[in-house]
């Protein structure tokens, strides 16, 4: 389906809308974790204001004080009506969801239900560094399928490691990011059909966070892994999370492909408590009534990847960025720089630009940074201002 742009939708670019004295005003990790003189593009938050079906569907719980259990498949039949409509596709079947308290909870327990204790999992390094973190928390074992130096999967040496999975005769998953984060790739019908294809020879369970599924900002658009040819044995998540900026707002979704409709029926129905009832009203009018928002913003953030790109070509042409098509996530490489292997600490103390350093991406995030996207085109663009002056005035090179 194809977007509408935000100069048409009459919506305004949310990205415009809110400026750094307001932005500082709030609470959140984002505003907080660092001094005020301190530009913050590195949490995955984004500087918008809520989408006004949001904001009125909230209001009106407040209102009427409905802050108690949630009740109701509202939410999944929001996400089904929203994925027919974006997606073309009819999967996630309300009968095969259920509420998870946010995706990677539900990461958590959908791997609890395809793997057992010292089981292995794939995941595909740089990743999300949460994806380490909470499989290793539940006595899982991380095995590493770097992605291509393209930034893509690597067929070759994802089927490497799922051989390597299965060896010791116990269950593997593979934990799929889609669109990937960090570096914005969104995969394509013919990669993911490869990865059913593969995970379906060696016994291999994929579990697919497709939290970033609505933000694919151009190319073929983004492809539900449940949808291609063989990954109807596959688990997703999803959540209106981070496209309408609702991380604070809990709730989520587990879909389960046809054929793994049985495995999902398992999860404890207590998972789903976790979930917020202001976070599910939140999401589900997001999905529903949110699309015009979605577009205006889908817009600002393709002008701000290319805003980015053009600064970078003028003022540091030795940081590498290959534009992704989805997230609103840009993943630098500024090995070229001489900064060593954590280039966000480099920009933090000498640029007052906070970053995510790469490092805890995992293999290939050594001499990167993570920058989010999702703000002003004023502050990218005093971001590298600074990050500019940082390098000139240290005499790092530019290459």
């Amino acid at each position: 389906m194809t977007r509408i742009p935000h100069e048409t939708s009459g919506e305004p670019n949310p990205l415009e809308v809110l400026g750094l004295e307001t932005l500082r005003r709030r609470t959140s990790i984002k505003w907080r974790a660092q001094p005020e003189d301190v530009l913050p593009l590195w949490v995955a938050e984004m500087d918008v204001p809520l989408a006004g079906p949001v904001l009125r569907t909230l209001t009106r719980a407040l209102e009427l004080g409905d802050t108690g259990y949630p009740a109701g498949t509202g939410y999944a039949e929001a996400l089904a009506a929203f994925a027919a409509e974006r997606w073309a596709w009819d999967g996630p079947a309300v009968e095969r969801t259920a509420l998870v308290p946010d995706v990677m909870r539900g990461v958590v327990e959908t791997l609890r239900l395809v793997t057992g204790h010292g089981d292995p999992v794939v995941v595909n390094p740089p990743v999300y560094p949460p994806f380490f973190d909470f499989v290793r928390h539940m006595d899982r074992r991380v095995v590493g399928a770097p992605l291509g130096a393209d930034g893509r999967i690597d067929l070759d040496v994802l089927e490497d490691a799922f051989r390597r999975a299965g060896a010791d005769g116990g269950r593997a998953a593979y934990l799929l990011c889609s669109p990937h984060n960090p570096t914005g790739t969104v995969h394509t019908a013919e990669e993911l059909t490869a990865v059913a294809a593969l995970a379906e020879r060696y016994g291999v369970r994929v579990v697919a966070d497709e939290i970033h599924a609505p933000l694919v900002l151009g190319g073929p658009g983004f492809v539900p892994y449940l949808s291609v040819p063989g990954g109807g044995r596959g688990l997703s998540l999803m959540s209106a999370s981070k496209a309408w900026n609702l991380a604070g707002l809990k709730a989520a979704l587990a879909v389960a492909g046809p054929e793994a409709a049985g495995d999902l029926a398992r999860m404890p129905e207590e998972v789903g408590h976790g979930a917020s009832h202001l976070g599910i009203l939140a999401h589900t009018a997001a999905l529903r009534d949110g699309t015009a928002w979605l577009d205006a913003l889908l817009a600002g953030l393709d002008d701000n990847r290319r805003l980015l790109a053009e600064l970078l070509a003028e003022h540091l042409p030795a940081i590498r960025y290959r534009p992704g098509e989805g997230t609103y996530l840009a993943w630098l490489d500024c090995r070229a720089l001489g900064l060593g292997d954590d280039p966000a600490e480099f920009f933090l103390r000498h640029g007052r630009v906070a970053l995510n350093s790469g490092l805890p991406f995992g293999t290939g995030g050594a001499g990167r940074v993570r920058l989010n996207l999702a703000a002003s085109r004023e502050v990218i663009t005093e971001a590298v201002r600074r990050m500019t002056a940082a390098v000139e005035a240290t005499g790092r090179g530019r290459a």
